[in-house]
């Protein structure tokens, strides 16, 4: 920085799995593995290790690292913006856990691992939340009595905000003239945000990355009253129907795999299950973009970003069909087309555009954490 030149970049995913995916690439040297990585902190050892090994590595020292950027992804009502973390922050993101608890509690082990293997550099949190911060009053509140919100901060708070505003702020500058954007974001997680004028006015999750879409492991929107009836009626403890709704739901539930790639690669050789959790999907993507078409008066362009998004054009075929009435016509040819770059993939004739936008949390993340030591 601030040249934004890439030394070097990589990526676990599968954490947890037998078959976790390894990758690591600098200029000169490439890497790839299939091993186990049962957690995230041995997970971001491994990466340390490489950073740093004589052969592979692009460091020779921890203290060339002056700062690191965590993403956090639960921020609550008490970060709307990029902090620099001490203890008390860490106190804050812990206090978190139960409303993030696949993420704030793997983001403190990455926060406290970097303390440890650079422990000269500065920490910095990032906050998935704090994107949505310009949502409004209709759209944050719920329906409850009001000292829930005053006194408990009980609202919507939105996530993955560092990608829903990196791919719109792209997205924008791309179509040079746009002011309503819908934004999918999928991958494990899933979430979908109404943007205008470079703002987030309304998003799919809420008070924890739960609801809205059906996602990986999450159920996504769930009527209330099936969790006092598995309480109240099935002898389910509130904990294990958090366990269910939140690591036995969602795809998993669904097909018995929470890898969108093994569920499509299924649906191909006529497992019904995978088909129709597929349709599933489709059809609640479908739902919010009809809703936040609704909010917004209009769309300019709805964009797909994140590993399924950016990759799946049976998901972006499958949401774009039958769309007509919101100006929404794919481009076959051109969905099909695999590519790392910013790209249109509607036809000529449509009045919306239909933009693929890799995302880039990495990148927007180093430009906040940046920003925020500069100044």
């Amino acid at each position: 920085m601030p040249s934004k030149e890439v030394i070097c970049s990589g990526m676990i995913d599968r954490i947890g799995l037998e078959t976790s995916n390894f990758s690591y690439k600098t200029n000169k040297d490439s890497l790839e593995e299939i091993l186990p990585i049962p957690n995230h902190k041995i997970g971001l050892e491994k990466i340390s290790q490489l950073l740093l090994d004589e052969t592979v590595g692009v460091i020779k020292s921890t203290q060339e690292i002056e700062a690191v950027g965590h993403r956090v992804v639960h921020g609550g009502a008490s970060f709307s913006d990029t902090v620099l973390i001490n203890e008390e922050v860490k106190e804050k993101i812990k206090q978190l856990f139960e409303l993030a608890p696949l993420h704030n509690p793997a983001n403190l082990e990455g926060i406290i691992v970097a303390e440890e293997v650079f422990p000269s550099a500065k920490q910095v949190a990032v906050f998935d939340t704090a994107f949505h911060q310009t949502m409004p009053e209709v759209a944050y509140r719920y329906a409850i009595p009001n000292y829930l919100l005053t006194e408990n901060k009980i609202r919507a708070y939105g996530f993955h905000g560092t990608s829903h505003k990196y791919v719109s702020e792209k997205a924008m500058g791309f179509l040079e003239k746009s002011s309503k954007i819908i934004t999918v974001h999928l991958g494990n997680g899933c979430s979908i945000t109404a943007v205008k004028d470079g703002k987030s006015i309304d998003h799919s999750m809420g008070f924890g990355p739960m609801n809205g879409l059906i996602m990986g492991t999450r159920s996504g929107d769930i009527d209330q009253s099936v969790i006092f009836y598995m309480v109240n009626t099935l002898g389910y403890q509130l904990s294990e129907v958090n366990t269910v709704l939140q690591k036995q739901s969602g795809m998993l539930g669904l097909t018995g795999h929470s890898d969108l790639r093994d569920i499509q690669a299924n649906a191909e050789k006529g497992d019904l299950n995978c088909q129709l959790a597929l349709d599933m999907n489709v059809y609640r993507i479908k739902k919010y973009i009809g809703s936040y078409a609704a909010v917004l008066n209009g769309i300019d362009a709805v964009v797909f970003t994140a590993g399924i998004g950016e990759n799946s054009a049976y998901i972006r075929k499958s949401v774009c069909e039958n769309m007509g009435f919101l100006g929404i016509e794919l481009d076959e040819a051109k969905n099909a087309i695999r590519s790392s770059e910013i790209r249109e993939i509607n036809t000529a004739n449509s009045q919306t555009k239909i933009l693929v936008v890799p995302t880039n949390e990495e990148l927007e993340i180093a430009n906040q954490v940046y920003d925020l030591i500069l100044n």
